[in-house]
């Protein structure tokens, strides 16, 4: 018989969990008010909170020694709203590029130095780009990674050349695989400079791709959309002359429906 769900559950994630909800209708509780609602011994409430304080869901008041919730809480709301909207404005757009290319069309994000994709819609071709929601692949050899790269903070590239770059190198999946990191840097900030990135075969041989990026309200990279399909169908002249205005003009307006100013077509 298979086991309920809450047979698997971990008390202590359960009773962290508790903890940030019992401040959904108070700005700051202490030690004692907490042990009482969680009825919880008051050590283990003291580590609970420790432990969130730490990763920056729980803060504690200088002036009153009392705990309140942290600016993490803030930032994960944030992203649960971003990705939503994203994810529902996004969907007509790749519907409309991969109708008006005739190939497929993926939005994803950077995650852990990873591009992540979070939707897609396939070409109707019976030799096509298959589609890749969910899947993880490195950013070093997509365009939607190496426009996700270049577009994003200064920090976040110094970020991924140490974790990365600095501690195994960039693993070749082709033979056109971009492997010296001064290169990659380059197309990256190229990229953002000129609002598009492309991959020729580097991620998976007989693959092009173009990609564009999508900014929100503060100028954030939130995604990147893109249009990818076999090198056969798909020359560097119709890659450039075709899709990258259309994967432009697509990314910019999501970007405004983001709330993204200076998005223009």
């Amino acid at each position: 018989m298979k086991k309920q769900k809450s047979e698997y559950a971990i008390q202590t994630v359960v009773n962290a969990l508790k903890l940030l909800e019992a401040f959904r209708d108070e700005e700051e509780l202490g030690v004692t008010e907490l042990s009482r609602r969680l009825e919880l011994h008051k050590n283990n409430v003291f580590r609970l909170l420790a432990t969130l304080e730490l990763q920056g869901y729980i803060e504690q008041s200088a002036s009153s020694d009392r705990y309140r919730l942290g600016t993490r809480c803030l930032e994960l709301g944030q992203a649960f709203l971003h990705n939503r909207r994203l994810l529902c404005r996004a969907r007509p757009l790749l519907e409309e590029i991969a109708a008006e290319s005739g190939e497929t069309s993926h939005l994803a994000v950077m995650r852990n130095f990873d591009t992540v994709h979070l939707d897609g819609v396939a070409s109707d071709h019976l030799v096509a780009t298959g589609l890749r929601i969910g899947q993880h692949l490195p950013i070093h050899c997509t365009a939607l990674g190496k426009v996700l790269l270049g577009c994003s903070a200064e920090l976040v590239q110094q970020q991924f050349e140490r974790a990365r770059v600095g501690t195994k190198g960039l693993d070749p999946r082709t033979a056109a695989t971009i492997v010296d990191s001064q290169k990659l840097f380059d197309q990256a900030r190229s990229s953002a400079l000129r609002g598009y990135a492309l991959d020729f075969e580097e991620c998976e041989q007989g693959l092009v791709c173009a990609a564009a990026p999508v900014f929100g309200d503060m100028g954030q990279t939130l995604a990147a959309l893109s249009v990818s399909a076999p090198a056969f169908r798909m020359d560097e002249e119709r890659l450039l002359t075709q899709i990258v205005p259309l994967v432009t003009t697509a990314a910019g307006r999501l970007s405004r429906e983001m709330g993204f100013a200076d998005a223009t077509d």
